[in-house]
C-alpha cells in the first residue's frame, strides 16, 4: 500500500513541474502571447474602463509606480522600468532617467486611471494606466525608451497594439534602453 500511496503522491508533482516547463517554454518563445490572443478575440473580455474620478499624484516611487493622493499606490499597467528603489538589486542604468521622467509627467498633478481586466497587483498596488489629459504615461514612458512593452500578463488588446508601436519607435529612433538618446518626449519638457 505504501507504494501506491507513494506513487499517486508522484504523479501530481510531475504533472506540475511538466505544466511549468511548458508554460515556461511558451513564454519563452513568445507562443503564449499569440495564445492569448487567441483567447482574446474568442473570449469577450472586459475592455479598459474609467475611474470615477481623477487624482492628485503625490509622489513618484520609480518610473513605474506612483503614490496617488489617498496614499494608494499606482503600478503601470504594462512597463517595466530600471530599477532605482529595489531592496537587493543596485540602480539600474536608465532607472534614474526612467524616474525623473514620471515624476515631471505627474507629480503634483491631477492624473485620471483607468483600469483593465485586473485591478490590483500581488502586493496590492492599483494596475492602471495613468493620463494626463488624452496622453498616456504608460504608453510614453515607452516611446521614450524608459521601458519595453510588457505583454506577458493579460490586458487589453488594443493598448498592447499601442505599447508595441511605442517600443519599436523608442527602438528605431535608438532611445533610452535601446540606444545613446536620453532626450525625453517633448510635452513633458514644456
Amino acid at each position: 500500500m505504501a507504494r501506491k500511496s507513494r506513487r499517486v503522491n508522484r504523479v501530481p508533482r510531475v504533472a506540475i513541474v511538466a505544466l511549468g516547463i511548458a508554460i515556461f517554454l511558451l513564454q519563452r518563445f513568445g507562443i503564449w502571447d499569440r495564445i492569448q490572443n487567441q483567447i482574446d478575440a474568442v473570449i469577450p473580455t472586459q475592455s479598459v474602463t474609467a475611474d470615477d474620478g481623477t487624482w492628485r499624484a503625490i509622489r513618484v516611487v520609480d518610473g513605474d509606480t506612483l503614490v496617488l493622493q489617498n496614499d494608494e499606490r499606482v503600478r503601470l499597467i504594462g512597463v517595466d522600468t530600471p530599477e532605482t528603489k529595489h531592496p537587493t538589486k543596485p540602480v539600474e542604468p536608465f532607472g534614474p532617467e526612467a524616474s525623473a521622467f514620471t515624476k515631471r509627467a505627474v507629480e503634483g498633478k491631477v492624473v485620471q486611471l483607468k483600469f483593465d481586466r485586473e485591478k490590483r497587483d500581488r502586493y496590492q498596488r492599483l494596475l492602471a494606466y495613468v493620463y494626463v489629459g488624452d496622453w498616456c504615461l504608460n504608453e510614453e514612458l515607452i516611446r521614450a525608451g524608459y521601458s519595453p512593452c510588457i505583454t506577458r500578463y493579460p490586458f487589453d488588446r488594443a493598448m498592447k497594439a499601442r505599447f508595441k508601436l511605442a517600443e519599436d519607435q523608442a527602438k528605431t529612433s535608438r532611445r533610452g534602453l535601446w540606444g545613446t538618446q536620453t532626450r525625453v518626449a517633448s510635452k513633458i519638457e514644456n
